[in-house]
């Protein structure tokens, strides 16, 4: 039996899908405990799973609802620079207080976020192995691709790499504050230096929760990266209560801009404006705890909710209309709903340029947004066979990549053997 530790983002995006591949890895046996700050302890909760807090003075319950309410209402520039803020100061606090609630628990293996770029780092500070893991869109460098965080479309010219290039040079300008941090560290602890993003994740094995199908075509992966498909599971999420006897049976739309981006309220606006005279009913999840006197009245009378049960609701969809998150985005396709994407900030971007490429859906730039140009799009995804055609070749994509199974596997293996897992495609 192995005890592993999650160091991820206290985020839900990122609480979900490794939450669920630590259920997977409990039901086999092994010990899991989530290492995170208190805001955290209700995800690992509700997924069985076994916490140790840290940073309790400096981050108490609530610190995070206030961060991710100011990103909220932020999009664009502003919001990545908000979010490399806050990954700068959970980078510093990890790096301070993790190691000795890691070494008290007795944990022996780290499953690590790419987001939480500290977790390698404190892995070979206590000399133990760690596996890391892509919970939002695949962040490694490589210049046959745009960087992640841009709405770059894939081209394989010349220009298209020089393009490239220049973009990931500007994200190291934009990320040096976090590296700095963790060089900073390394050298106390007599640790060799990272000399690129890169060397910070795992060479045991790196999982991606997305089916290779579902990103762009790269030239130089490590030899231990591995295209898993999603990790989600109904029984590690938090019950959500939700008015089912109100939904009509007519098509449904289900429209969430996720827990992060999600108080711009003109986006949801136009969302409304753009459904009504459909033959359908749209939901509208607001991504957040409210009360129903604070619910905001719509056009075309929507069923509007505080926080909605995501996976639930996708069986019923013909159509979802996301910000493009990724796990919005590998959600709705697992459940062979195609997508509008209408991309706020961070990976977003590069989400949606993904949903446009495999032809899985539609995506509208916040900053051409209107009720005619979302209208159109919509249009087209609900009308047109292709979208629902190339969406189930993914879902069966997604299928056979294996998801929490096979990166549970893979886990296994390195644990057994204590020698990297190479891809065998």
């Amino acid at each position: 039996m192995t005890h592993f530790g999650i160091i991820c983002p206290p985020a839900t995006g990122h609480l979900n899908p490794l939450t669920a591949l630590g259920g997977e890895l409990q039901s086999r046996g092994h010990r899991v405990t989530v290492v995170n700050v208190l805001d955290a302890e209700k995800k690992a909760n509700s997924a069985g799973l076994e916490f140790s807090a840290i940073a309790e003075s400096e981050s108490p319950r609530g610190t995070m609802a206030q961060v991710f309410k100011e990103r909220g209402e932020l999009s664009g520039l502003a919001a990545l620079q908000h979010t490399i803020k806050s990954i700068q100061r959970t980078t510093a606090i990890v790096l301070q207080h993790a190691p000795k609630v890691v070494r008290a628990a007795g944990i022996d293996t780290l499953l690590v976020d790419q987001l939480s770029p500290a977790g390698g780092t404190i892995a070979d500070y206590l000399d133990i192995p760690f596996i890391s893991v892509s919970a939002a869109l695949m962040i490694n460098e490589d210049v046959s691709v745009p960087p992640c965080n841009t709405p770059w479309n894939y081209r394989s010219a010349r220009w298209a790499k020089v393009r490239n290039r220049i973009g990931y040079w500007l994200v190291h300008r934009i990320r040096k504050p976090i590296e700095e941090t963790i060089d900073e560290y390394r050298r106390e602890w007599n640790l060799p230096p990272h000399h690129s993003p890169d060397d910070a994740y795992s060479q045991l094995a790196q999982l991606c929760q997305q089916p290779a199908e579902f990103e762009f075509p790269r030239e130089n992966l490590p030899k231990c990266f591995h295209f898993t498909g999603a990790y989600h599971n109904l029984a590690f999420r938090e019950s959500v209560d939700f008015p089912f006897a109100e939904l009509t049976g007519q098509p449904l739309i289900y429209a969430s801009m996720g827990t992060l981006q999600n108080r711009l309220m003109q986006v949801f606006e136009t969302i409304a404006e753009a459904c009504m005279g459909l033959d359908a009913q749209l939901v509208i999840s607001l991504g957040r705890e409210t009360s129903q006197a604070s619910v905001p009245k719509f056009a075309g009378s929507p069923l509007v909710v505080g926080q909605a049960p995501q996976l639930e609701l996708l069986q019923r969809a013909s159509l979802t209309i996301t910000h493009a998150g990724l796990n919005t985005a590998l959600e709705s396709m697992s459940h062979g709903v195609p997508m509008v994407a209408i991309p706020i900030t961070n990976d977003q971007p590069g989400v949606a340029a993904r949903i446009a490429w495999t032809g899985c859906g539609e995506k509208v730039k916040l900053s051409g947004l209107n009720v005619a140009k979302l209208r159109a799009a919509i249009d087209r995804v609900l009308m047109q066979d292709s979208y629902r055609d190339r969406v189930t070749r993914l879902q069966t994509a997604n299928q056979q990549a294996g998801g929490v199974v096979r990166a549970a596997d893979i886990i296994e293996r390195v644990m057994s053997t204590g020698q990297p897992v190479m891809n065998e495609q």
